[in-house]
């Protein structure tokens, strides 16, 4: 099993689970996958990825990016109507359907043989033949794919709370919550008396001293979750603010 962070999704992602099983955990939300199915996840997310292989086969998993530029063009060619805001889930696993079906089965000898130089143009129709099947599966996912609006300024304090454990620069942040950098660091400020990379380290090493202490978890396994990007700068941080590295912390705790 291999646990992943994904800072941030970017884009709007067709998914197709060729084997193993494919785990995404939002703030919000936690989906699994498996062998033959499709999911369409949403663009500007924070996400966490855990990726696992199942019955001694190897793990293997399709990545389709639908980027703006491409459905820009698909909205203009087809006359469809943008400009509203989706509000449904962010995350949302495809109905089987014969034509999807086929459609997954036809993309797979086009990523196990790239030594084939398959042209951009190729490329490009089998992505709109991807948007276009969706469209005639699932109608309602029209405002999903062709939602070109700017993240709507949200609530700061209580997307913070949810998502501080996500190792992503403070511009993304800012980003996420619809705000310049320069405002978000300003709304930040205001809100929680103290600089968003000051907060957000003291957020996380509360959390970890909370982690050791009452779920008796261990160092190695949490740091990557509370988005620290090595456990030597993990443990240096926890000792500097707390005296102890977490790992005497919970020697100290057991005994």
């Amino acid at each position: 099993m291999r646990k992943e962070k994904i800072a941030f999704l970017e884009n709007n992602i067709l998914v197709l689970q060729v084997s193993g099983r494919f785990t995404i955990e939002t703030a919000g939300q936690k989906l699994s996958m498996n062998r033959g199915e499709m999911m369409l996840i949403q663009k500007n997310q924070l996400a966490e990825i855990t990726k696992t292989p199942l019955d001694n086969e190897q793990y293997q998993t399709i990545i389709i990016n639908l980027k703006d530029d491409l459905l820009r063009k698909i909205a203009l060619e087809e006359q469809i109507a943008t400009g509203l805001k989706y509000t449904g889930l962010p995350n949302v696993l495809i109905p089987k359907d014969d034509f999807l079906h086929a459609f997954f089965q036809s993309v797979i000898p086009y990523v196990r043989r790239p030594e084939e130089n398959i042209s951009k143009e190729l490329g490009m129709l089998k992505v709109k033949e991807a948007v276009y099947l969706l469209l005639r599966t699932m109608p309602e996912l029209r405002d999903f794919l062709f939602d070109f609006s700017e993240p709507h300024k949200i609530d700061l304090e209580k997307f913070m709370l949810r998502n501080f454990h996500f190792n992503v620069p403070v511009e993304k942040f800012a980003q996420l919550t619809g705000r310049s950098l320069a405002g978000f660091k300003r709304d930040f400020q205001k809100i929680f008396g103290m600089a968003p990379r000051h907060w957000l380290q003291e957020k996380r090493l509360t959390e970890a001293r909370h982690l050791l202490e009452k779920k008796n978890r261990k160092p190695s396994s949490i740091y990557l979750e509370l988005g620290f990007e090595s456990l030597s700068h993990f443990s240096h941080s926890f000792k500097k603010k707390f005296g102890k590295a977490p790992s005497e912390w919970s020697n100290a705790i057991l005994v």
